[in-house]
């Protein structure tokens, strides 16, 4: 009985001992990889550069992703997280150049910058202190992808008023789930690999972030 004790005692603590280790590997690589996107996003908008084509920005999002994907087991997934990253921020550029022309624009920004800080503190903390499952939100980010992706369809062949800042909103809680649900995976052990945490969660802010700008931006238009 004491030897099945000792070996069940072992295993808990080398699955804490992981859990740790993914932890602080995930949140120090998503705080460098948000800094170099942001030194990107700087770049960009000071260089005035236009949003590229939709394809482009398809082709390169999904080709990063899937790289990065394929390789999160060895080193060159490194690489790969930072290049996906830095293209991410070289999108933000355009995006903020248009919110920082507007009138009051200034303030949009910063207002998203600080809103997205505290949305993913919050989140974070909350998971973290209380440990608890978010395994149960699988089922709604599912479905709140595909109605997303649904009314962004909508949104780009019909006019329908206020369907923009609905979308932008459903986003922010969409982006917010995923926060939850994934920093749940890493505290529970079903993440083992800090760099799919690390892109998870950075995809999941930089949503969180531009869906911010929109639903400010919109709400201060119609003002």
């Amino acid at each position: 009985m004491r030897e099945q004790d000792y070996a069940v005692n072992s295993r808990q603590q080398a699955d804490q001992l992981e859990v740790s280790k993914v932890l602080r590997n995930t949140y120090g690589l998503l705080a460098m990889t948000l800094a170099f996107s942001a030194v990107t996003a700087y770049v960009a908008q000071q260089m005035n550069v236009r949003y590229p084509n939709i394809f482009v920005v398809l082709i390169g999002f999904y080709g990063l992703f899937f790289l990065t994907t394929k390789l999160r087991d060895s080193a060159w997934g490194l690489v790969s997280t930072f290049a996906l990253t830095g293209f991410m921020g070289y999108l933000l550029g355009p995006i903020l150049n248009r919110y920082l022309h507007m009138q009051g624009g200034a303030e949009v920004v910063s207002s998203a910058f600080a809103m997205t800080a505290l949305v993913f503190g919050g989140l974070s903390a909350y998971v973290l202190i209380t440990r608890k499952d978010m395994s149960f939100l699988g089922g709604f980010i599912t479905a709140g992808f595909f109605v997303l992706l649904g009314a962004t369809l909508a949104g780009l062949f019909f006019q329908i008023s206020g369907l923009q800042l609905a979308i932008s909103a459903g986003f922010v809680l969409f982006s917010s789930a995923c926060i939850l649900f994934q920093t749940s995976a890493i505290i529970q052990g079903g993440e083992r690999n800090y760099i799919m945490a690390t892109i998870s969660l950075y995809v999941s802010i930089y949503n969180l972030f531009v869906s911010l700008l929109q639903l400010f931006g919109l709400m201060g238009r119609d003002d």
